[in-house]
């Protein structure tokens, strides 16, 4: 049966907005987390969390599992943050937006025309998980795992071929994203600060003409139905990741916490594989509709654009030497692949 279109609607905004977190939970174990998620329950990733779920009771003899409010009913990112720090909800999924209301130089991770494949956005998020997590850590979070929401891409009614073209649109953006606001800035660019509920409308009466977002999203909102084109090069990838507070953690006996993250991280790893393939189907089947894919024709102004962009953040979402040490790990890891290439 096919998932009824206002479900893959909702599942679609929750990429743009957050991850695919759905837990269910049966009888409450001893060590009970509460989590909060804005996704609904029904969306195409619930056998994964369920399995996690189930997996990490089975595991622990059914000591330690979740307690989920699924579908927003904790409130939106900001609001589970408070709510982790006065202890009504223990453990969250969190978009960068998210992540970097907690630790700013988190976005570092998200910073524009970086990566050139995912192996280089797993390399990085795998080598600078424990300094990430020590560093959430110090914020009263422990970091459980990365999974991401995907390549962000221009969707636009005119093709996009340079820059120039970009600045004559009317491009919609979120109201409060640090990194969005600087790379636009740095381009000239036009952005339309909107809710994401206004973004379709909008785009039918023509007050924005383009927007950017991860395929499956721009699929999902139906946002495809008002654009003609969509750009090869993704502007950057966005992340995400599940965060527990260090006080519901440090209850947890030792002897689970092995399992604990053993289980949430390969459980994300599996979602971040179904969330890439997802997009790219959402690529396929935007095309089958019509949508044409738009070449820019020089990237290294969009590249050039970047790196100001790094250095205006710096000092203000992270410091010098983040940057620089994933950037130098960024070379190194392309230096040895070439060689073994």
């Amino acid at each position: 049966m096919r998932t009824p279109y206002w479900l893959r609607a909702i599942t679609a905004f929750l990429v743009v907005c957050g991850l695919y977190l759905p837990f269910t939970s049966s009888a409450g174990p001893k060590y009970e987390i509460k989590f909060g998620t804005l996704a609904p329950e029904g969306s195409n990733w619930i056998k994964i969390m369920r399995r996690m779920d189930r997996d990490l009771k089975k595991a622990t003899s059914g000591q330690v599992g979740f307690r989920i409010y699924a579908g927003g009913v904790q409130g939106d990112e900001p609001e589970m943050i408070r709510k982790m720090y006065i202890g009504q909800l223990q453990s969250a999924g969190f978009t960068g937006n998210g992540l970097g209301e907690i630790l700013p130089e988190i976005r570092v991770l998200e910073l524009p025309f970086v990566y050139n494949s995912k192996d280089e956005v797993d390399h990085i998020t795998e080598v600078f998980y424990d300094r990430f997590d020590q560093r959430f850590r110090e914020q009263g979070f422990v970091l459980l795992g990365w999974t991401e929401v995907g390549y962000v891409y221009f969707f636009s009614k005119e093709p996009i071929a340079s820059i120039d073209d970009l600045q004559g649109m009317k491009i919609w953006t979120w109201e409060s994203d640090p990194l969005a606001r600087a790379l636009f800035d740095e381009l000239g660019l036009n952005p339309v600060p909107l809710p994401v509920t206004e973004v379709l409308t909008s785009l039918q009466t023509g007050m924005i003409d383009a927007v950017y977002c991860a395929p499956y999203a721009a699929l999902g909102l139906q946002w495809f139905t008002r654009i003609n084109y969509i750009t090869a090069q993704p502007i950057t990838n966005a992340t995400g990741a599940v965060l527990m507070t260090v006080e519901k953690y440090n209850e947890i006996p030792e002897e689970y916490r092995d399992d604990l993250h053993t289980i949430i991280r390969d459980g994300l790893l599996d979602l971040t594989q179904h969330t890439r393939q997802d997009n790219q189907d959402a690529i396929e089947e935007m095309q089958s509709k019509g949508i044409v894919i738009s070449n820019i024709d020089d990237i290294t102004p969009f590249r050039e654009a970047s790196l100001k962009v790094q250095q205006t953040l710096t000092g203000q979402l992270y410091d010098q030497e983040l940057l620089d040490a994933v950037k130098a790990e960024l070379e190194r890891y392309r230096a040895e692949k070439a060689e073994t290439e």
